[in-house]
């Protein structure tokens, strides 16, 4: 065995590392992650045209499907991947991914978008004060580029994306 290891050639030492565990229990490692990854962000781009295209659900769900895509596409190794992504194990995207899947379903089936201009919802205020054991969560403020933006929106000063080249997407991953 020590012999083996140490006469292997250069090129099988320079392989990527294999991972053993994620160390976190009940996720099993994925030994092709990456192409796992690379199906289902090709599904998911698939399946979220289905969403009205001016819909915020969806340019949200395209934007960062697409990006994690192209790492994906670019990077080999998993280590890469999740350095590059910073969004957890290539495991746990998996499994985001599978969710996003079955949410674009859901999405689907309840229509959010589908509600008429002139519904009306009726807002229920409360004004009993809060007991002083529940704490009062507030969110500090929001950037004032959010602001800019959610103004450029309402006025329609905001000119919608351009449609992106989906011809940088290689046919055999699609």
């Amino acid at each position: 065995m020590f012999l083996r290891r140490f006469a292997w050639p250069s090129s099988l030492m320079m392989m990527a590392r294999v991972k053993e565990t994620t160390g976190i229990v009940g996720l099993e490692v994925v030994p092709n992650a990456r192409d796992v990854l690379i199906g289902l962000y090709n599904k998911t781009l698939n399946e979220i045209q289905r969403v009205p295209e001016d819909e915020g659900y969806r340019k949200a769900v395209e934007s960062f499907t697409r990006h994690r895509l192209k790492v994906c596409q670019e990077e080999e190794d998993w280590e890469a991947i999740e350095k590059r992504l910073g969004c957890g194990q290539v495991e746990e995207l998996i499994e985001e991914a599978q969710d996003e899947l079955k949410l674009i379903d859901k999405m689907i089936e309840w229509d959010p978008w589908g509600v008429p201009d002139d519904y009306e919802c009726e807002v229920v205020e409360n004004d009993a004060p809060v007991p002083k054991h529940v704490p009062l969560h507030r969110p500090g403020p929001l950037p004032e580029e959010f602001y800019k933006t959610l103004d450029a929106i309402m006025t329609g000063k905001l000119e919608p994306p351009a449609k992106k080249d989906e011809s940088a997407i290689p046919a055999s991953s699609q």
